[in-house]
């Protein structure tokens, strides 16, 4: 701000009223030093405004940076934060990075609130940053008493079992993901099975979220007499694993084995993938953990909030009609 005033000829206090866009300098001033600051490419010192302010309004995201729903996610969260005046800093968890030091790292740019896909230990990482910052837990079922929004898994596999019902399927398995989203799912898979009439039919392999788990869940079903006729995975990542490995062993997709994905995300949209997938709606996540967000600031004492989001399914080229017995 003193180079700006330099150059312009005037204090450095009237600089700093134009450029925080406080009443009072007048329209010349104001429109002089606005442009000497664009030609000196003055930037404002976002970490000192910040020291200087008893409120920071930015809340942290701790997400997966390799998988897409999150990242996608969190874009939408930016986007939606703005909107509401606060900024949103990033937390990515990535094998160098554990969930531990993301949070330590948001505590220190003194985020107001924590937004997340937690992982189980969830509640010792919640310790670390103190009862007094909001948390609101993304992805799946949250322990008391955090806040939480995720998918409505009950209804995701309820249409998902429907879907592949209406196409003549009865031996349809479910590939699992981990943690309380993964079990959330696996137990909505369990509940559409019996109300379809399909109990005794129940399959649920014990995998992950990535592609790597997608195959060796595919090579697994691989080395049973009989491959189920539909699969429907935890998510979009592990479907394209299971595909891949599938269609190098000669399985056709969706002549032999009709797969479903989950999530909805760029994967399952790929031109050579084109996944049928449960979309979970980003919008409607993003807006739901803000008002969670916002409902805890003002009274932090409330109950806990638990906001499920619409699920849908998305038909695509994945799946078709049951096989034939010959």
């Amino acid at each position: 701000m003193q180079d700006v005033a330099d150059h312009v000829g005037v204090s450095r206090q009237l600089v700093s009223l134009v450029l925080r866009d406080v009443p009072g300098p007048s329209p010349a001033a104001r429109e002089r030093i606005l442009a000497a600051a664009a030609q000196l490419g003055y930037r404002a010192n976002a970490s000192a405004r910040l020291l200087r302010q008893k409120r920071t309004r930015l809340i942290g995201a701790v997400y997966a940076m390799r998988n897409p729903f999150e990242s996608q996610l969190v874009e939408q969260l930016f986007a939606r934060a703005a909107g509401r005046d606060f900024g949103v800093v990033l937390g990515p968890v990535t094998a160098g990075r554990t969930v531990e030091q993301v949070i330590d790292e948001l505590m220190e740019q003194r985020v107001e609130a924590v937004v997340g896909f937690g992982p189980p230990e969830w509640n010792a990482y919640v310790e670390r940053i103190g009862a007094t910052v909001p948390t609101v837990w993304l992805g799946g079922p949250a322990p008391e008493p955090h806040d939480n929004v995720h998918i409505d898994d009950d209804e995701g596999m309820r249409v998902a079992v429907a879907h592949l019902r209406s196409l003549g399927h009865e031996h349809i398995a479910h590939v699992r993901g981990e943690g309380s989203a993964g079990e959330a799912r696996a137990e909505g898979y369990r509940l559409a099975m019996r109300l379809s009439g399909l109990a005794d039919g129940i399959d649920v392999v014990g995998a992950g979220w990535g592609e790597e788990d997608g195959a060796a869940a595919a090579r697994g079903f691989l080395a049973r007499p009989a491959l189920p006729t539909a699969v429907i995975c935890g998510g979009d990542q592990s479907a394209a694993g299971l595909v891949a490995v599938f269609t190098a062993e000669g399985v056709a997709i969706p002549g032999d084995v009709s797969v479903v994905g989950w999530d909805d995300s760029y994967v399952a949209r790929l031109s050579y993938h084109r996944f049928t997938s449960v979309r979970q709606d980003l919008d409607a996540t993003a807006d739901a953990a803000l008002d969670a967000v916002l409902h805890r600031m003002a009274d932090p004492s409330s109950p806990r909030v638990l906001i499920l989001t619409p699920a849908r399914l998305i038909e695509r080229s994945s799946t078709g009609p049951v096989r034939s017995a010959a």
